[in-house]
């Protein structure tokens, strides 16, 4: 069974928490599935810590991918790094492939809904589930 690791920087707000934590449910039934939530004021060296298989970075500019494309790399232990307000320090993304979602800034805590979706819509693609349309 692939790896799927989450390493984010801040907890998410009450609001953007119960979303979050449904589609990180969703993950176990594809992945074993493991999210790091770091403090605001974490290190470089914290995070590289956590980071094991392929690393993906998020950041505005990075790759960007059709969900079927993204759907591909699910198929390797992955962890996937979601910066806080100030993103990503140079020596935590130089490990790592950067994927953007768009050219547009997104909250942390929206990043990491939108890859919680993303990575569950990947899942399904590749298992030819209904979800994606």
């Amino acid at each position: 069974m692939v790896r799927v690791r989450f390493v984010v920087v801040g907890k998410p707000s009450q609001d953007y928490a119960g979303l979050i934590r449904e589609y990180e449910k969703r993950l176990n039934k594809y992945c074993s599935f493991e999210a790091f939530e770091l403090k605001d004021n974490a290190k470089a060296a914290d995070i590289i810590s956590l980071l094991k298989g392929k690393v993906i970075c998020l950041d505005s500019s990075g790759v960007q991918f059709a969900s079927e494309s993204f759907a591909e790399l699910l198929k390797e232990d992955l962890t996937f790094v979601v910066g806080g307000s100030e993103g990503l320090a140079a020596e935590v993304k130089k490990l790592g492939m950067l994927v953007s979602f768009s050219k547009m800034t997104f909250p942390h805590q929206m990043a990491r809904l939108i890859l919680a979706e993303q990575v569950y819509r990947g899942f399904t693609i590749l298992r030819k589930e209904k979800y994606h349309k």
